[in-house]
């Protein structure tokens, strides 16, 4: 009755892949990681799934044809979740093109027409949920050539105010998508407690003040890494507290 948790990527195909394939790869220098080889995984799992009535959770999709094959599935019936990240919906391949390994990631960034069909899966339902994918490194495993770094960046302190700025501030998500998207759901999709406000429910809350702007500084932030891809960002909100386990937290 628990979902199976996959990242989906056939490794022949992305064998030293260090970004999206495309014609910027092929300019950069760098080998690409084509969308291909996440969308036939996603595809195999899926029959997989139907065959053997398993429960399937995608996790940080991040091409328009995974999203149209994950709408395709749940459409006639695939018991089927996914998510998709922050970074994945608001940033692009192009960023690459500076060498900063802070946009080394896998799966790797996309295009446009990627974030605008994420961005569509969100609001019709297709992703459930919102999930950083947060991955944080010591910096000498990131302060190197691009090909040998890393993958992975951070996100959990940056996460809900990047979605304020990039979807509730454009009116792609209410706030109450947010919340839904980034912990009712995600709650159950794990068979865990939490996001409900409802009594006797486990109280654990993140304080949003959506009129407290900030700069992304890797200095200030709580992580001991600094490897996230929104340095520099000019911010809208930030979370002031948090509650936990009936512990006041302040920020």
């Amino acid at each position: 009755g628990k979902p199976l948790i996959l990242h989906e990527e056939d490794r022949d195909l992305c064998f030293d892949g260090q970004m999206n394939d495309s014609a910027l790869s092929v300019e950069l220098g760098l080998k690409g990681m084509p969308r291909t080889a996440e969308e036939i995984m996603v595809m195999r799992d899926i029959a997989l799934a139907e065959y053997t009535k398993t429960c399937l959770h995608i996790t940080h999709i991040s091409t328009r044809g995974t999203v149209d094959i994950i709408r395709a599935a749940k459409s006639r019936g695939v018991t089927i979740t996914c998510d998709v990240t922050p970074h994945h919906l608001t940033l692009t391949e192009d960023l690459v093109a500076s060498f900063d390994t802070r946009y080394k990631m896998n799966p790797p960034l996309r295009t446009c027409d990627d974030i605008s069909a994420l961005r569509e899966g969100l609001a019709d339902g297709t992703i459930d949920a919102i999930a950083t994918d947060h991955a944080p490194h010591y910096p000498e495993n990131k302060e190197i050539e691009f090909t040998y770094a890393a993958f992975g960046v951070t996100g959990l302190e940056t996460a809900l105010a990047v979605i304020d700025r990039e979807l509730v501030h454009p009116g792609v998500l209410t706030w109450s998508d947010v919340a839904k998207k980034m912990s009712f759901t995600p709650s159950r999709i794990l068979g865990v407690q939490g996001g409900s406000l409802d009594a006797g429910k486990i109280a654990d809350i993140t304080l949003y003040n959506p009129a407290a702007p900030w700069r992304v500084d890797p200095k200030n932030m709580k992580s001991r890494s600094s490897n996230t891809p929104f340095f520099d960002w000019e911010l809208p909100g930030r979370a002031v507290a948090t509650i936990v386990g009936g512990v006041i937290h302040r920020n």
